[in-house]
């Protein structure tokens, strides 16, 4: 669809445009866009952003939905017939998070090559591969009656497909950071990810209610029944199209929204990056992560609190839609109080809290109270949250910071050297969106290192009366996970006082570095 209005371009080098923004000839590309100006943004800017920015999220919502799906399915498995290990199990929800993060980065580079607008609607409609496939081969007869090692690589197949949702995260917030000015990004940035990271709770809240539809309430109550999982493919058909519909007819490119190849060279050449990076891992990668893995470090953790509860027991992932749910919404405050803080203090604040309620789970375990175990985790998520703002909203700053530093040097074009450092923010953005994604796989394979000693024990016993005992005494299984997750918190709130708070370290050769609004 295209407007018929007159095109307005801005050359490179001339003064930011005041006018209204216009879309072009090609249709929904926008070649004027001055979001800085108070008088363009008033003038219809603020408008066209907001639209979107919703639409934005909701593209995201559903991405994470299908992304995070697979560890609904993995606690259900032994409901349509196939036992797999914790190990193994830990697999299954791990692997879609390392597709999500391999693929955030090419994603990233599609943004300025296809535009905004087309990519959200392709990259959308693609995640109907992985709920066709969980509609259609995950819950087939044929798959139960295979052997174990071809149903194993089968389910991983299937959920690598679902590691697509997590990739559309990078590119959406590099796009909406182009739309919004400097001073409304913090918000703007902690919408969009929020209403994504909303899919994770949503997803964990409703799949599990919709795949037992039609079974009979005294069957659900008992420890294994019967589920429908195709029920969480068909699901997201229809969601899955009108999100892809709704991109392409109501969606914008913005010709400026370029993180070409000569910003990304700069931005992986910046320390800032990837000190950026490193502290995205411990916040988003604590988020995503703890949503992949609580569901399975609960089922194996607490199996004596389970037995008594029944409901609980058989909607075992909808207790991480609590969490999701928490650090989803505590994702906007986060970068509502940097606005206000500072996004170094917030994150140091959000570490080391998450250090504190860590430890405070590993007594929750200690103890076998589930309830200190699972507050504990609701707090954490809370942190987490609010770290995932604060970070994203110290990346344009910085980023800022350093293109005003230079462009107070004699002899450099002022506006040309703000964009320049403006789409190196962006690439900044789309790697840090990778690498934290990579945190969240870490996460899980730290949990799984550490089922893998109580996996080779109940393997070794004869009977299944023997296995129950192993497993009923070697509950603290997770431990030693918890603790390096406590030591990781730890060392990154010092990286960030190290680097963002301490007033002599190198960043204060960088004016405005250190100081609040970072």
């Amino acid at each position: 669809m295209s407007t018929a209005v007159q095109p307005h371009t801005t050359s490179p080098g001339s003064a930011p445009s005041e006018t209204p923004p216009h879309r072009s000839r090609r249709g929904h590309w926008i070649d004027n866009w001055d979001p800085d100006s108070d008088e363009f943004w008033q003038s219809g800017g603020a408008k066209i952003a907001r639209r979107n920015l919703v639409l934005s999220i909701f593209s995201d919502h559903v991405a994470f939905n299908i992304w995070i799906i697979w560890t609904i399915i993995a606690v259900n498995l032994a409901n349509v017939g196939i036992k797999l290990s914790v190990p193994e199990l830990f697999w299954l929800t791990a692997v879609p998070n390392l597709i999500g993060s391999a693929l955030r980065l090419p994603y990233t580079f599609a943004l300025p090559r296809f535009g905004g607008r087309m990519w959200t609607a392709v990259s959308g409609a693609v995640l109907l591969a992985p709920a066709l496939l969980l509609a259609l081969v995950v819950p087939s007869g044929w798959l139960a009656r295979q052997g174990h090692s071809t149903q194993l690589w089968m389910l991983l197949g299937c959920a690598a497909t679902a590691g697509i949702g997590g990739a559309n995260f990078s590119s959406s917030m590099t796009n909406i950071s182009f739309f919004y000015p400097d001073k409304r990004k913090g918000l703007a940035l902690g919408l969009n990810a929020a209403g994504g990271n909303l899919g994770v709770a949503a997803a964990q809240l409703f799949v599990p209610l919709v795949i037992i539809i039609g079974i009979p309430a005294a069957a659900v109550k008992l420890s294994t029944h019967h589920v429908h999982l195709a029920y969480a493919g068909v699901l997201y058909l229809p969601l899955i199209v009108v999100a892809g519909v709704l991109a392409w007819l109501k969606m914008d490119s913005l010709t400026q929204a370029k993180t070409d190849r000569r910003a990304y060279a700069a931005a992986v050449k910046s320390p800032q990056t990837w000190i950026m990076s490193v502290l995205y891992i411990g916040t988003f990668g604590s988020f995503i992560g703890y949503s992949f893995a609580l569901p399975l470090v609960i089922k194996n953790t607490f199996p004596d609190f389970l037995s008594h509860h029944a409901f609980i027991a058989n909607y075992l992932a909808g207790l991480g839609f609590v969490g999701a749910l928490v650090g989803s919404l505590a994702r906007p405050l986060g970068g509502w109080l940097s606005d206000h803080l500072g996004g170094a203090r917030v994150t140091m604040a959000s570490f080391l809290g998450m250090a504190v309620f860590t430890a405070s789970a590993v007594a929750g375990v200690n103890n076998r109270s589930f309830s200190l175990f699972f507050s504990s985790f609701m707090v954490i998520f809370l942190l987490s949250g609010v770290g995932n703002g604060s970070t994203y909203r110290m990346i344009p700053s910085i980023f800022r910071a350093l293109g005003c530093r230079q462009a107070t040097e004699p002899g450099v074009d002022t506006q040309d050297t703000e964009m320049s450092f403006k789409r190196q923010a962006g690439a900044a953005i789309g790697l840090a969106g990778a690498m934290g994604a990579f945190g969240g796989f870490v996460i899980q394979v730290v949990f799984r290192q550490a089922s893998l000693h109580l996996a080779v024990l109940i393997k070794a016993a004869k009977t299944p009366a023997e296995k129950l005992t192993v497993a009923s005494t070697h509950l603290e299984w997770a431990i030693p996970a918890l603790r390096a997750f406590l030591v990781g918190y730890l060392v990154l709130a010092a990286v960030t006082w190290l680097f963002y708070l301490r007033k002599t370290t190198a960043n204060s050769r960088i004016p405005s570095l250190a100081h609040a609004s970072i």
